[in-house]
């Protein structure tokens, strides 16, 4: 299971969303800086309606979604990538996961300190940003020293000397890793070092409730920074921790009071689910319909072991049809007699929403 990091400075509200995110976590959410020092961890069901028209199709019993897991990791602090604020700790933290959800305070509180003593998301933004860069350019700088030596008589060596060099100057120029072009081989032979400012981003507006269905001038701010390279979700983890305690039942009146139809959090999950780089592909019968997690580009064989390794193994073909189609024709059976249902083979790439079934060999 791939894993998202919630990052930011101490009182932006990351803990308040992580427990709206798990709804039953025990993260600890206070109004003093550093309250969280180890990292919290909690398993989100990825919202998709997709698998409720398809278990009223099948007539499932159960209905399984596809999971995230996201990380509530420490705030940071100005100096973190020297220490300050057990920083050094915190980034190795962050340094586990494979994407950043970055959330930003864009609401006023005088009863919530920030640790700054302002809100400012642009200070904010660019207070972390740079410490994540720092922390990467004192690791590629100690790496550098290191592969001269192996470069001299090492193509691998030289090759890595490359990608780091690539890698410094970028990052010496203000921009994050992510946006180095590197070659295959470059890539894999820096992969280890697991660069903080490689990981992909989205940003978490973090805003009152007031201001959840309009936004406001931070909210701009923040999406003025990440309008080349990142998402922005407006969230409001206030809302979201009220929708919590709420009955299912009244959760879509009281949106609707805010003049919003869902609270930030789906979106928030559904995008970092996409930031990833993951698909979803069905399997539906009167058991259960489910939802299987897969990389974009994986093929049919692969796509079955994430069921079970003896799928793979014994990979004869995958009967597929689009979740568009089954759903469009009613059942099966209907989008087969109209030929909508395929055969597909070792080498066909799984597509988003597609309904599979699978043929094998024990």
């Amino acid at each position: 299971m791939l894993r998202a990091g919630i990052v930011g400075l101490p009182n932006v509200g990351k803990s308040t969303l992580f427990n709206a995110l798990v709804a039953n976590a025990k993260a600890e959410a206070a109004n003093f800086p550093f309250c969280t020092i180890e990292p919290n961890v909690g398993v989100v069901a990825v919202p998709d309606q997709r698998l409720e028209v398809l278990a009223r199709l099948s007539e499932s019993k159960a209905i399984v979604p596809t999971r995230v897991e996201f990380v509530d990791i420490a705030g940071l602090v100005k100096g973190a990538s020297q220490g300050e604020g057990l920083g050094n700790q915190f980034l190795a933290n962050i340094r586990e996961v494979d994407a950043i959800v970055h959330v930003v305070r864009c609401f006023e509180n005088d009863d919530i300190i920030h640790v700054a003593g302002s809100v400012e998301p642009v200070r904010d933004i660019e207070i972390i940003n740079l410490e994540l860069a720092l922390s990467d350019l004192a690791q590629i700088e100690r790496r550098i020293e290191r592969t001269r030596k192996a470069a001299r008589t090492n193509k691998a060596g030289q090759l890595e000397l490359v990608a780091l060099e690539k890698l410094s100057a970028t990052l010496n120029e203000g921009k994050p890793a992510r946006q180095v072009t590197l070659e295959v081989e470059e890539a894999e032979l820096i992969k280890g070092l697991g660069l903080l400012t490689s990981k992909p981003v989205i940003y978490a507006a973090n805003v009152s409730e007031d201001d959840l269905a309009t936004g406001n001038i931070w909210v701009e701010q923040v999406r003025s920074i990440a309008a080349q390279e990142a998402q922005v979700v407006v969230v409001s983890a206030q809302v979201e921790s009220e929708l919590v305690e709420l009955p299912e039942s009244e959760r879509a009146d009281f949106l609707a009071s805010l003049g919003v139809q869902e609270g930030g959090l789906k979106s928030l999950i559904r995008a970092t689910y996409e930031l990833l780089g993951l698909r979803t592909f069905f399997t539906t019968g009167p058991q259960e319909s489910r939802a299987w997690t897969i990389s974009a580009g994986t093929r049919a064989p692969q796509a079955a072991g994430t069921i079970h390794s003896d799928f793979e193994r014994g990979f004869i073909r995958a009967e597929t049809v689009a979740y568009e189609d089954l759903v469009v024709n009613g059942s099966n059976s209907a989008a087969k007699e109209k030929g909508l249902v395929r055969s597909e083979g070792k080498d066909y790439v799984v597509e988003e929403g597609d309904v599979m079934l699978f043929r094998f060999n024990v």
